[in-house]
């Protein structure tokens, strides 16, 4: 068993289910319900749930390949620079913000990031 896709897969587990209820909550209701015109708010939805669906996909693989007696080293690189992509987009916007804190306006980076370093780790 490799002990830190395991974390990575179990982090990325906890924001699956993160994105899921808080996000569903406070992004996609007031999202479908503001006024924003209806092809870029459904276009909007549709990638809400793309990244759901990357989401799950990327957890369940790396848990998955935690057990396995070869991980995919390649797998387990594209994963982690997936989930460093996603907490750089983040941290660019966030900081970018002209907001107090700003680090804390978006915090989806706090769980993304550590998904992608121990993945990366997991692979040494």
């Amino acid at each position: 068993m490799n002990g830190w896709l395991l974390a990575a897969g179990g982090i990325a587990a906890a924001t699956t289910v993160i994105h899921v209820a808080a996000g569903g909550r406070s992004i996609v209701r007031p999202l479908l319900t503001g006024p924003l015109p209806a092809e870029p708010k459904r276009t909007l939805h549709a990638v809400w749930h793309l990244v759901t669906a990357d989401l799950v996909f990327s957890s369940v693989v790396l848990l998955a390949l935690a057990f396995a007696a070869a991980p995919s080293t390649a797998l387990v690189l594209f994963i982690a620079a997936q989930y460093v992509a996603y907490a750089v987009v983040f941290l660019i916007i966030t900081l970018a913000a002209d907001r107090p804190r700003p680090l804390l306006q978006l915090p989806q980076w706090m769980l993304l990031l550590p998904v992608g370093a121990l993945a990366l780790i997991g692979t040494l």
